[in-house]
């Protein structure tokens, strides 16, 4: 039995990432190793201007201000801001993550991934930028990744802010490099000269649907849609046309994730009760990554709105599309809320979506039997 970490973005208080997280730990702990998370040394941004402050109370008092701002009913701000001071304790110990941080542990294996772990030109001061995430300083016998993602950072930016040089030559010192997606992909070979493999984000490479049991039997009263996305990113045109839609297919609107103008409902809950609320959702709408991911292993119908990079501001055009290009979905993807009628209104073939996740499965499970042990 090896003693394996795993670096990741374990401590974000988001369903995307817990689940992620979750997920790579089933499925290492399901070849015979113990699993521990380990954490990094948050770092500063690199992007200065309109960072986040790097003060956590501050930034504490400033979410909560940002919160009080967005056009939602105010009980759903309150619950909105309850979900997010609780969330840690709630649920970390499912990962066995503790108020302890543990940096460096000695390890047989350490496995940086998945998620957006190598995203270093961003202004989150979260995250920061920490050279920890790409390796340095570990004390592992082995090095790897797993569906490691540069999210929006791209080999320019890398240049123009000056990491190129320090990231290829941590990316170097892996022993085995596996990308989530093309972007990712072709940053790590233009650094250093390898081909890295692909594999999917753990929530696909593990079978939650079938294996976890943490997932509750959801009875629903009312028919309803999932709305997931982040708070704010929702538009007042957009909003206003999903209230109108779901009054006519008489859909009560459940927002997860985040507060919406147009929400019946915002859904507190378990991250695995996410999972029960998508499969018992007569339709969903997004515009993430894991939303996207949530959609497909419940087999529902969805639409993913995809939403354009400018500068330095939040995009997801390239992730989703590379998502959806690789389960053979790019249908469901739209730039337009309009099209989310006609999107909704077909139905998914999701005998081909599984034969796919059956083969990236046994993929993902060779790779890391090989990397680890």
């Amino acid at each position: 039995m090896s003693k394996v970490g795993i670096m990741s973005m374990q401590r974000i208080a988001n369903y995307g990432s817990f689940l992620q997280a979750y997920a790579l730990k089933q499925l290492i702990e399901g070849l015979g190793h113990k699993v521990e998370f380990v954490d990094y040394h948050v770092g500063a941004p690199v992007i200065k201007d309109n960072a986040d402050n790097g003060n956590k109370y501050v930034r504490k008092i400033e979410k909560g201000l940002e919160t009080y701002r967005y056009k939602a009913p105010l009980s759903h701000k309150l619950a909105f801001i309850q979900y997010k001071q609780s969330f840690g304790k709630k649920y970390m110990p499912f990962l066995g993550v503790t108020d302890e941080m543990n940096y460096t542990p000695e390890l047989d294996c350490l496995v940086i991934g998945s998620d957006e772990v190598f995203n270093c030109i961003q202004k989150n001061s979260n995250v920061g930028y920490s050279p920890e995430l790409f390796g340095k300083d570990n004390r592992a016998k082995k090095l790897i990744t797993y569906a490691a993602s540069f999210g929006n950072t791209t080999i320019e930016k890398l240049v123009k802010y000056g990491k190129k040089d320090e990231v290829g030559e941590l990316l170097r010192d892996f022993n085995a490099l596996s990308a989530r997606d093309s972007n990712t992909g072709r940053i790590i070979e233009h650094l250093t000269g390898k081909t890295p493999v692909y594999h999917l984000d753990p929530v696909l490479a593990y079978d939650y649907m079938n294996c976890c049991d943490q997932i509750p039997d959801l009875k629903p009263t009312e028919k309803y849609l999932v709305l997931y996305a982040y708070s704010g990113r929702i538009s007042d045109s957009e909003a206003d046309w999903i209230t109108a839609y779901a009054k006519r297919k008489k859909l009560k609107v459940y927002a997860i994730g985040g507060i919406q103008k147009c929400a019946d409902r915002f859904i507190d809950c378990s991250p695995f009760e996410v999972l029960a609320y998508f499969k018992n959702a007569e339709e969903v709408i997004t515009d993430t990554f894991h939303g996207s991911i949530f959609s497909v292993i419940t087999h529902r119908k969805f639409t993913t709105l995809v939403r354009k990079s400018v500068g330095n501001s939040y995009g997801n055009e390239e992730k989703l599309t590379d998502l959806l290009e690789r389960l053979q979905l790019t249908d469901r993807m739209t730039v337009d809320i309009a099209d989310v009628e006609r999107i909704n209104s077909k139905t998914v073939d999701y005998a081909e979506v599984d034969s796919i996740l059956r083969q990236q499965r046994d993929y993902a499970d060779k790779y890391l039997r090989d990397n680890i042990e």
